[in-house]
């Protein structure tokens, strides 16, 4: 075979393969769908998400399928002798799929892994103090969002947020919002929007971060977490967790920015 040849042969074989992946990726989950919901399953949901049964019925099939889906691709993993169970994985599975409902999905791309502690846990980073002198930070957190396909969360965090679904307050729908945010480089605020909306998006988060910047320095009562002022990435994740836990408060507040973000999530939750 020439080296002409060979090259022609390499270059339509992954022409073939980029082109055929993703078709058969979508069967593979089109068998998963299709599979019956585990009773086991419904009744973790009945149990630890009662705001599964105030959402439309049809959200809540979509939901489901979500999860089978989900927990067919991603592996978890426990620690500090945390063992895996389906209510941890089911759980943790349905808040992060609420956040892809009703549109075309690839079911979070770039994560593989979601590590699991049983309650806060630990972590150190390397930072700069004002001198510029860098320090091992530690910090105790519930969760925690990688760009290298992983999320680590505590799943006490996360299960008494799945079961207080209306505190404004949820680490999973914090941690996955990163995750979307992650689908376009680092997360900045700024996840894949279409063209056409950037511009509305931008002026709207941008006008309502520096808003809660102002709340934070002068200590003004607000719907969401000062944790939101920190940078435009965590003030996405916080505006997405009020947006989904405390949405009529949110609507009533922050009306362009709840449109924004109905927009992109592509859900009404003031209205389930």
């Amino acid at each position: 075979m020439t080296p002409i040849l060979i090259i022609f042969t390499v270059s339509i074989t992954l022409i073939a393969y980029v082109v055929l992946k993703p078709k058969w990726i979508e069967k593979q989950r089109d068998k998963v769908r299709a599979l019956p919901f585990p009773k086991a399953w419904r009744e973790i949901l009945q149990r630890n998400m009662p705001f599964f049964y105030s959402m439309p019925v049809d959200l809540q099939l979509q939901l489901k399928k979500h999860i089978q889906v989900f927990l067919a691709e991603k592996k978890f993993t426990g620690f500090k002798g945390l063992e895996i169970t389906d209510e941890i994985k089911v759980t943790i599975a349905a808040q992060a799929c609420l956040l892809i409902l009703n549109r075309k999905t690839s079911y979070y791309p770039k994560l593989k892994y979601i590590y699991v502690y049983p309650a806060a846990f630990i972590t150190a980073h390397e930072g700069k103090d004002a001198a510029g002198v860098l320090h091992n930070q530690q910090r105790v957190l519930s969760g925690e969002s990688w760009e290298l396909g992983k999320v680590v969360l505590s799943w006490q965090d996360s299960k008494q947020g799945a079961k207080n679904f209306s505190d404004g307050h949820n680490v999973v729908i914090h941690e996955f919002a990163h995750q979307l945010d992650q689908e376009t480089g680092a997360a900045n605020g700024a996840p894949f929007l279409k063209h056409k909306n950037r511009h509305c998006w931008s002026h709207v988060l941008s006008k309502e971060f520096e808003n809660l910047q102002f709340q934070a320095r002068h200590g003004e009562d607000s719907l969401l977490d000062y944790y939101g002022a920190t940078n435009p990435a965590e003030f996405f994740a916080v505006a997405s967790e009020a947006f989904f836990e405390r949405p009529a408060e949110f609507l009533k507040n922050y009306p362009q920015l709840y449109k924004q973000l109905e927009g992109f999530y592509h859900v009404n939750p003031a209205i389930w």
